[in-house]
């Protein structure tokens, strides 16, 4: 049966095509076959979607697009007769049943014949999903039914499962919905003793942290969201990537209407919603799983770790990702003095920020277990702090910089291995021994109960690891302040000498003119490529499909933060990557993709980049050297006017990196600018580089003098 006409943008031909948008504006002039626009505006043209695919056809473009970016495609341009795209969930885990032939078969039928198909195969798995009720599949829906086998056939069933889930997430007006990190859900899995063989998980979303468990050996596992696709979603992963596993997974509010009340699990793990005033409060003014206290209606938080330990069994474990003010806020003193009087709280474990959205806050890992009648009294509780000091990056002027020494930026990234082996440490070792428990000086530290129960019950982990700095050895702090205050020293001289460079002069009685071209222009003319990374939603796509296309990513990536900040690729590798990924090269031009924020806009890539990945909001110009000066090229482009006059919106700027513009000038006389650029950047990392280390001095010197340690000179009286 033909498709009815569809139309397709610039943006999605280059998808189609599998090349960039430069590439299909090349086309657009130059080849007059080429189709004339259907619709749309002048500025922002649509093409019919038919008469572009026969045209790539033509020209041997037509299966570059990937399988997943087809069916992302065609679920924009052929809307499933129903309205909606949660029934295909059902079809997806059907799908992923199937050896690759059968589903080869199924894309080879007739449009009636593949409805027909499709219905009678989300038939037989509707059990495994909860509310589902799958909807008639007609012969208008064959693009989309078509597009999801072969997505998994080729793909797999995760990616074809995260695709229908961004769709259907685009289109929810209630959706705040966001992915645990997988790193951060392992952590929380380990911090639960043992192996626990029936695991909850009360507000699941897509069962990141169910899968956790899973992989550490859970046999059952429950699970609950507000939101029906989040519930839907988990349900299909969950039976995908825990085939072995007994899954059961409810939509509906887990605090007004829990889908579990008689449940009673080994462990929890959750990452609730925060902030939210209209929880029940009043409606569960009575409710008896507030066995600790009535939570305020600011505290919902503490409401949902109280329904955590009410759903575990004497001696059960619960680990919550909970947002800072849960440990502090005044409204929520009581329920914190009861939980630890009650020896409930076992662990408070602050992390990085930017290691889960909000990635502006550090949050926290609570870890609950449920008091055993007549058990040990529990007479301290563990408090750990992984952001204290994170793992040094080194600057590019060689000395290592901490994360508290560059003001830990959100755009840092997170050590994972680091935070990982710090928590579960400290943690292991609390729970062998809570009374001979010695701690890590400013990381870990086991606090008695009575010294928690004051007025405020301040439970931050940052607040009371600081309280241990008095054991730190006064000798060894001596000889770090020694350490720091001698590469100081050096770092001043280096600045001076580097500051001292003279030779500038006038260029007249008026600013030099020059005629310019954009990056656009000269990406036309060869003299540069434009080389655009892979966006980290496609990467994420790759690494949970898996398959032969791709392999673990092992290169480091270089973010936009390591460029304003001036050290090597920070970044972690996400995802698979193939072949056609760009790679840093020396003499590649490196721009941040986000203007605004302090720090260089722009540098040519050195050694220390080489084989790292660029990551989403860097953008690589590579140019000719035997046409363009790197360094001239990098001045030019992360200059401040033509970065303001290339960006695009309001709160946040985005530099469209085609629109920066380049003089046009000789080569010779490129390098000689190239070379006054080269100093400038080096000044700027000397100055950085100082100020850190001025920075880090200062603080060791003021921690040392008020924690004891330290002397003052007998001079500064």
């Amino acid at each position: 049966m033909p498709q009815s006409s569809a139309q397709v943008t610039a943006a999605e031909i280059s998808r189609i095509a599998g090349v960039t948008r430069a590439t299909v504006s090349n086309w657009r002039r130059r080849h007059e076959d080429f189709p004339t626009p259907s619709g749309g505006t002048e500025s922002s043209p649509l093409y019919d979607l038919e008469s572009v695919r026969a045209w790539l056809a033509s020209r041997g473009h037509a299966s570059a697009a990937s399988a997943s970016e087809e069916l992302r495609t065609v679920l924009r341009l052929h809307p499933l007769s129903g309205g909606g795209t949660p029934d295909l969930l059902l079809l997806v885990l059907a799908a992923a049943g199937r050896s690759p032939e059968e589903l080869t078969a199924a894309v080879r039928l007739p449009d009636a014949d593949l409805a027909e198909r499709a219905q009678d195969d989300a038939a037989s798995v509707a059990e495994a999903v909860p509310g589902a009720d799958p909807l008639r599949f007609g012969a208008d829906d064959a693009a989309v039914l078509r597009a999801l086998y072969a997505c998994v056939r080729d793909e797999g069933g995760a990616t074809a499962l995260s695709v229908l889930a961004e769709r259907e997430l685009e289109d929810s007006a209630a959706s705040g919905a966001y992915r645990t990190p997988a790193p951060l859900a392992d952590l929380l899995a380990a911090l639960i003793p043992g192996i626990p063989d029936r695991v909850l998980d009360p507000a699941c979303g897509s069962g990141t942290l169910l899968a956790a468990a899973a992989r550490r050996g859970a046999r059952e596992l429950f699970g609950q969201d507000t939101l029906p696709v989040q519930a839907r979603r988990s349900a299909v992963s969950l039976a995908l990537t825990a085939p072995e596993a007994t899954v059961a997974v409810r939509a509906g509010d887990s605090l007004r209407a829990d889908a579990f009340p008689d449940l009673v699990a080994d462990a929890v793990l959750c990452n609730p919603p925060y902030g939210v005033r209209d929880w029940g409060h009043d409606e569960l003014a009575y409710d008896p799983r507030w066995a600790y206290g009535v939570p305020a209606r600011a505290e919902s938080e503490l409401a949902w770790v109280q329904h955590a330990l009410a759903h575990l069994s004497p001696g059960g474990c619960a680990a919550l990702l909970l947002p800072p003010a849960t440990a502090g806020r005044t409204s929520g003193r009581r329920v914190r003095a009861e939980l630890v009087r009650s020896g409930a709280l076992r662990a408070v474990i602050a992390l990085p920020v930017g290691a889960s959205l909000p990635l502006h806050v550090g949050l926290q890992v609570w870890v609950l277990q449920r008091p055993e009648p007549g058990g040990a009294e529990r007479k301290s509780v563990l408090f750990v702090d992984t952001a204290a000091e994170t793992p040094s990056v080194a600057g590019r002027g060689g000395t290592a910089v901490t994360a508290r020494t560059r003001g830990a930026s959100r755009s840092a990234s997170v050590d994972w291995t680091e935070v990982t082996t710090r928590a579960l440490e400290a943690w292991e070792a609390f729970t062998a021994a809570p009374d001979a428990f010695e701690g890590e000086p400013g990381v870990a530290r086991a606090v008695g109960v009575v010294d928690l129960l004051d007025d405020m019950v301040d439970l931050t982990p940052a607040r009371l690891v600081r309280a241990s700095r008095a054991e730190v050895d006064p000798a060894e702090l001596s000889a770090e302040v020694d350490a720091a205050r001698q590469d100081l020293v050096k770092a001043a001289k280096a600045l001076a000498r580097t500051a001292g460079r003279e030779g500038w002069s006038a260029a007249g009685a008026g600013a030099r003119e020059w005629r310019t071209a954009t990056a656009s222009d000269l990406s036309r003319g060869g003299a540069l490529i434009l080389l655009r990374p892979v966006p980290d939603s496609v990467r994420t796509r790759a690494h949970a499909a898996g398959g032969e296309d791709g392999r673990p990513e092992t290169r480091a990536v270089l973010t936009g933060a390591d460029i304003a900040t001036g050290s090597g690729p920070t970044g972690e590798p996400m995802g698979l990557y193939d072949d056609s990924s760009p790679v840093i090269a020396v003499g590649d031009v490196l721009v941040r993709a986000v203007a605004g924020a302090e720090g260089t806009m722009a540098r040519v890539a050195d050694e220390q980049d080489a084989g790292a990945l660029p990551g989403p909001q860097v953008h690589l110009f590579r140019p000719d050297p035997a046409r363009l000066d790197a360094w001239f090229l990098a001045g030019f482009l992360g200059a401040e006017e033509n970065i303001a006059g290339a960006s695009t919106g309001s709160t946040v700027l985005t530099v469209n990196p085609g629109r920066l513009r380049v003089p046009l000038l000789p080569l010779e006389e490129q390098r000689r600018y190239g070379e006054a650029f080269r100093h400038v950047h080096e000044l700027r990392a000397e100055a950085q580089r100082a100020t850190r280390l001025a920075e880090e001095t200062a603080r060791l010197l003021a921690g040392g003098l008020t924690g004891g340690q330290l002397l003052p000179s007998p001079g500064d009286g």
